[in-house]
């Protein structure tokens, strides 16, 4: 097996198509400490395998640590996508309401967002 089919079967694992939204999370050191970045970082981590694993919602979705989302202020400081919802504050607290109202509920938390910048539609085929 390549190197090229061995990640795409790494992809196939994960579910990788398969989800309905992606958490890229900034772990600082510029928006936040390393120790907060950090702190949140395993939060989510765990959240996300609790979420994922359980069965009891309809949504999966896959998290991504970042080095850098450029908004180097009141980190740590993510992005929700599909609908390019950017946030910061990102504490456990900021965090689990982000996950409960918007990853799992749809409806973005607009006392954390800091902005959005959505993909555009897809042309149709």
């Amino acid at each position: 097996m390549t190197d090229f089919e061995a990640a795409k079967a790494e992809a196939q694992r994960r579910g990788v198509g398969g989800y309905e939204r992606h958490i890229l999370l900034c772990i600082g050191p510029d928006c936040c400490t390393p120790e907060q970045g950090e702190d949140s970082w395993k939060y989510l981590k765990k959240r996300a395998a609790e979420i994922n694993r359980s069965g009891d919602t309809a949504t999966t979705f896959y998290r991504t640590k970042v080095g850098c989302l450029r908004i180097c202020k009141e980190g740590p400081v993510g992005l929700v996508y599909p609908e390019g919802t950017w946030y910061a504050g990102l504490d456990r607290a900021g965090l689990e309401r982000v996950l409960v109202e918007h990853v799992l509920g749809g409806v973005p938390v607009e006392d954390l967002a800091i902005g959005a910048n959505p993909f555009p539609a897809a042309p149709e085929a």
